[in-house]
């Protein structure tokens, strides 16, 4: 078996791939997204990365990937035909949801349909009370007749969803036995083994989900193993989970949900790993690709984590209006538009940029595959922050004519603007609804965003990502080598991990401390079992506890991280000060005395972090040839300037200029607008500030 490392990760518009030496170089390989046939995407960056760094497939030990499939079938409802067996009288939990509008002065509001259609939702008698203990057997008969019935209407998978089934999962367990006896074909999940936390709507949601997907995620990833294998590759292929951690492909395929973000999750890892490496201190993780923009919030090294997230919303930017999913995740929060976003006029003759994406195929109309609507991208070629000829370096053109085209008929034209000044337009726009929906989840958040540097990635992060700074106060951006790729490097630095979650409710103060011990020394020996088993020693582990608490009588939870050790009453002041601490970080005040309130118990368990390097391409050269030319380029503070252009492979550390200039490489293209000051840091970063100074000379 090979000792090489390779990350590959799908997005929207391309799919990006990086392999690890075992020297420590790293090499890349990007395609376009082949939704039709995701795994033919898959090997042709592997191919092309694998190429680049001179070794085959059996040199590499492991590939860890990560990809959207999960949140695209939630979108397009592209699942299985699903069918729900829950407790009599809670067949209609889907459609109540949580009795709330996410929007009081919407009269039409609109929210998701939920994925099991109400004649596909059957109940059985069987009941349990809130701590556990029965109080209606389960009528098995009748979950027979409910499997006939499913069967007739040509159901593929089944969810099923009890009350409080967290507290005691024998019913649960018992259906599945039967569904497994009765019907051996369908896919099930239960519940109480894919989320067994308080609170049914959520719980349901996400085991439907859950099941939802099971099929198409299995079909893909065993098709994908199957083509690595009969390719020579000998070596473990794991999934990035949503949580930062890795899993392996038996894990995905029964718990597709726990991969839902696993994509974004990468670059937060990337960016964490970077913070670590080089003190950069707090971060604010600027993904941008090619379909839409996310950000997060990494201090001390670690990204902020949630155990709650939404998917396939009605409004893009609403709270509440998608479907909620129960799992561990990294913070992470869509802010906008990608570089394949379509800009158009609203009902009121007004730009807007998205939600909808022109993808891989047709692509923006500068891609020449047959786009007629202009995109970001388009308007970014438009004002000379991308090459034509240097896109992908080199090895895709763009037609900056064809960007023209589509903005002058589609935005420039009903305006009466020009071209330039319509691309001028949406890059102003898509710049400041990004800077809008990061203060906001600053402020939620309980952050200052003027105080993180931004840590720019994806294909288009770093073309914004000053701007968007500007806007949100913050005197610093990063762009770490290979940008473009940041995700899938970001898997590479993705531990072997594990977490489990249980709810077990009690007041803080007098809990029942043996019963909560012994809950979270069970999950941390389910997760070290499974480390076991993937040949890490249990040595080398590292086991996190947290729990979800609240002051008694509020309605929401604050993930608060747990002392080491048993836990007593001696640990009580200990965790009301983490939880005090959490608290008027985000409310900017504590309730003193107040009794606390714990729902929800946490275990992370994670094998050693991998060994990474940030060698994408060591400098050539002295520096001396960065320079490769200059173009013309459009600053919003003095329109068009001739900038000079940077090749970035051959920027030495200590390399500084001023802005305006524009530093090319492969995976994506750096923009530093007058009054900013840029230089190379030892890891290869180009680190942005901004001085109020403009120039243009290398230093």
């Amino acid at each position: 078996m090979g000792t090489a490392r390779l990350g590959v990760d799908i997005g929207g518009t391309f799919t990006d791939a990086v392999v690890r030496r075992a020297d420590g170089r790293l090499f890349t390989g990007k395609s376009l997204t082949t939704h039709s046939a995701l795994a033919q995407g898959v090997l042709s960056a592997i191919d092309e990365a694998l190429a680049a760094a001179g070794i085959q497939l059996p040199d590499v030990h492991s590939i860890v990937h990560g990809t959207t499939l999960v949140t695209n079938a939630l979108i397009e409802r592209r699942g299985a035909r699903t069918a729900l067996l829950t407790t009599r009288g809670f067949r209609d939990v889907l459609e109540m949801a949580r009795e709330n509008r996410y929007d009081l002065y919407d009269l039409q509001l609109e929210k998701p349909a939920p994925l099991v259609p109400r004649e596909l939702r059957f109940e059985v008698d069987e009941r349990l009370a809130a701590d556990g203990a029965m109080l209606t057997p389960l009528n098995e008969e009748q979950v027979r007749e409910a499997l006939e019935r499913m069967k007739a209407a040509g159901v593929e998978a089944v969810a099923v969803s009890f009350l409080h089934s967290f507290r005691n999962p024998t019913h649960e367990r018992r259906a599945g036995q039967i569904i497994a006896e009765c019907w051996p074909e369908a896919m099930v999940s239960v519940s109480s083994e894919v989320v067994p936390v308080i609170r049914e709507y959520e719980r349901t949601s996400t085991t439907v989900a859950n099941v939802y997907t099971r099929a198409i995620v299995e079909s893909y990833l065993r098709q994908l193993e199957r083509e690595l294998r009969e390719r020579g590759f000998a070596g473990q292929l794991l999934m990035l989970l949503s949580s930062g951690g890795t899993c392996t492909l038996e894990t995905a395929c029964r718990f597709p949900i726990r991969v839902l973000e696993s994509g974004p999750a990468g670059g937060v890892l990337a960016a964490a790993a970077l913070s670590r490496a080089g003190g950069s201190g707090d971060l604010l993780p600027f993904d941008m690709g090619g379909t839409t923009a996310k950000a997060s919030f990494v201090e001390a090294g670690q990204p902020l984590q949630s155990s709650e997230f939404e998917v396939a919303r009605m409004y893009r930017f609403k709270r509440g209006s998608g479907l909620p999913i129960r799992t561990p995740v990294l913070e992470m929060i869509e802010i906008g538009a990608g570089g394949g976003s379509i800009a158009s006029l609203d009902r009121l003759g007004l730009i807007k940029v998205g939600p909808q994406s022109a993808g891989s195929d047709p692509g923006p109309a500068c891609y020449g595959r047959g786009g007629q609507e202009p995109t970001v991208t388009d308007a970014d070629l438009a004002l000379g922050y991308l090459d034509a000829d240097f896109f992908l370096g080199g090895s895709m053109r763009l037609d900056c004519q064809r960007a023209l085209d589509a903005l002058s008929e589609r935005i420039a034209e009903p305006l009466g603007l020009d071209p330039v000044q319509a691309a001028a337009g949406v890059h102003r726009l898509v710049n400041e609804n990004m800077a809008s929906a990061v203060k906001v989840h600053a402020i939620e958040r309980g952050r200052d965003p003027s105080r993180f540097a931004l840590f720019a990635f994806g294909g288009a992060g770093p073309v914004h990502a000053a701007f968007v700074a500007e806007l949100v106060g913050s005197r610093q951006v990063i762009c770490p080598p290979g940008a473009g790729v940041a995700s899938a490097f970001g898997f590479l630095a993705a531990p072997f991990a594990f977490d489990f979650v249980r709810s077990y409710s009690s007041g803080l103060a007098d809990a029942d401390w043996p019963a909560v011990n012994a809950l979270l020394d069970e999950m941390a020996a389910d997760g070290l079992a499974l480390l076991e088993a993937g040949g890490l020693a249990r040595s080398d582990a590292r086991v996190v506890r947290s729990c979800e608490m609240r002051y008694k009588g509020q309605m929401h939870e604050i993930l608060v991280e747990l002392p080491s050790g048993t836990l007593g009453p001696a640990a009580v002041p200990a965790i009301e000060e983490r939880f005090a601490a959490a608290y008027e970080t985000l409310f900017k005040r504590s309730l003193p005395g107040r009794p606390l309130e714990a729902l929800t118990w946490h275990v992370n368990v994670a094998g050693p972090d991998p060994e990474v390097s940030f060698d994408f391409a060591r400098p050539e050269g002295t520096g001396s040839n960065a320079r490769k030319g200059s173009r013309s380029v459009h600053f919003p503070v003095c329109g068009f300037a001739d900038t000079p252009v940077y090749d970035r492979y051959q920027l030495a550390p200590g390399a500084a200029f001023e802005g305006p200039a524009i530093v090319e490489e492969r995976e994506s293209t750096v923009v530093v607008p007058p009054t900013w000051h840029a230089s190379v840091d030892g890891l290869g970063c180009i680190v942005l500030s901004r001085t109020g100074r403009q120039g243009g000379a290398l230093a």
